[in-house]
């Protein structure tokens, strides 16, 4: 049967967005209603209407540019509208959109093959794909339990997610407790605090839960040796050492893994029973990752003992796989590493009364401040064309793309001043 759709009809039918996507006046405040009365209310009103991006760039609704220094919280590691990602995505969905997990696809087990090479895994490790980090946390807190035992620990300020096993092992009591009785026998300690581990662990512990680096917490670094002395404890008590990698892995901080750091893992870096990953290894696109790194780790979840629908579709994979090919062709890791330290030393460099610290790693990057002004400065920022993140009340995140360039973290650090004193303005103003 001849198909009625001529090929210049399909055409224009591929390019034509859908009639929902083009109202007549769509401002940003006109779909800013129309969110408020279609979507559950647990990010509260957004801040703009965001339309398009291009590199670190995004546009609002209503034409204005922005900066992005946030790259959606860590994620979009390729800047947006990226060529390859896009024509990688592009090409896959064309191709093979989706199939079950009853069925294998090259890029999914292409994509598990290059994280494992990155980590330098053991003979025997294994990945579980899924689709947040969130997830890979569910799924690394699982692999503990099937260690027989019930113990987990983790760290005081934890963020490793909002789903009910991740949830109960992060930290904030405003995360958690309206939703508890959550999954039991969790011990938060002190990060950082080796003596305080060495008292949590024994032989009743599944598993020790860290951030390299605490992202939600204000961008904080485990302190030399912290990682290589839970290595040691998790080790002689039997029980599992899991790194979350969500927000600091695929070269946010000027390296594949941040425990791959010296100063944080130690040289050689310590070799974990568990990394979980997720924001940027998709570039945009949703991919999550548990990666058990050891014959034993990577055997403690049998057939029919976890799942996923979407986890490792090819198109994920695909992202997954083309999101790593540019970091390593394109220099990205020195270029992180490279730039966020040019920024960090422009914002040092200010000598702003107000900024008490600049820390981080690569360009993941926390900006201290003295009063708790860090939102009023993000908005200011924004009404400037910056997009960063009130991460506490009294510091500001920076996760820009890891394409950002020395010239465009300079208008940043030349456009802080001005949000500063807007934000100090403001600050006193409400304490009067």
């Amino acid at each position: 049967m001849t198909d009625p759709t001529t090929t210049t009809d399909r055409s224009a039918a591929r390019h034509t967005p859908p009639p929902a996507l083009t109202p007549a006046g769509a401002s940003g405040e006109a779909w800013t209603r129309r969110y408020s009365g279609a979507l559950m209310n647990t990010f509260g009103r957004p801040q703009r209407v965001l339309v398009r991006g291009e590199g670190a760039y995004v546009w609002d609704a209503d034409g204005s540019r922005y900066l992005d220094l946030l790259a959606g919280i860590a994620v979009n590691a390729l800047g947006h509208a990226h060529p390859l990602l896009t024509s990688a995505v592009t090409a896959q969905l064309a191709t093979l959109g989706h199939v079950s997990n009853l069925f294998a696809t090259a890029p999914q087990v292409a994509l598990a093959e290059r994280i494992l090479d990155l980590l330098g895994a053991p003979e025997g490790s294994r990945v579980f794909f899924c689709n947040s980090g969130s997830e890979a946390n569910e799924g690394a807190f699982k692999i503990a339990r099937r260690t027989g035992r019930t113990g987990m620990v983790a760290a005081r300020n934890a963020f490793h997610g909002r789903t009910m096993g991740a949830l109960a092992l992060t930290y904030k009591a405003a995360y958690r407790e309206p939703f508890e009785p959550l999954p039991g026998d969790v011990t938060h300690v002190p990060y950082g605090d080796v003596e305080a581990l060495e008292a949590a662990v024994g032989t009743g512990t599944a598993a020790v839960v860290l951030e390299a680096v605490q992202g939600e917490a204000g961008i904080r670094s485990a302190p030399e040796g912290y990682l290589a002395a839970a290595r040691r404890l998790t080790h002689d008590a039997g029980a599992l050492l899991v790194i979350d990698e969500v927000q600091t892995g695929v070269g946010r901080t000027g390296a594949w893994f941040a425990h791959q750091h010296a100063h944080l893992g130690g040289t050689p870096p310590i070799v974990p029973d568990v990394v979980t990953l997720a924001k940027g290894l998709g570039g945009g696109i949703p991919v999550g990752a548990v990666v058990a790194l050891g014959e034993r780790a990577a055997t403690l979840l049998g057939p029919g003992q976890h799942g996923t629908t979407f986890g490792g579709n090819p198109v994920a994979a695909a992202a997954g796989l083309a999101t790593l090919h540019v970091i390593e062709r394109d220099g990205l890791l020195e270029n992180t590493r490279v730039v966020g330290a040019h920024l960090r030393d422009g914002v040092r460099g200010l000598g702003h009364p107000l900024i008490t610290e600049v820390r981080g790693e690569g360009l993941l990057i926390a900006v201290q401040f003295a009063e708790p002004v860090a939102a009023a400065t993000a908005q200011a920022l924004l009404d400037s064309g910056f997009i960063v993140n009130a991460v506490a009340p009294d510091a500001l995140r920076l996760a820009p793309p890891l394409i950002l360039t020395a010239g465009q973290a300079d208008s940043f650090v030349e456009a802080l001043p001005a949000a500063l004193d807007h934000a100090l303005i403001a600050f006193g103003e409400a304490h009067r």
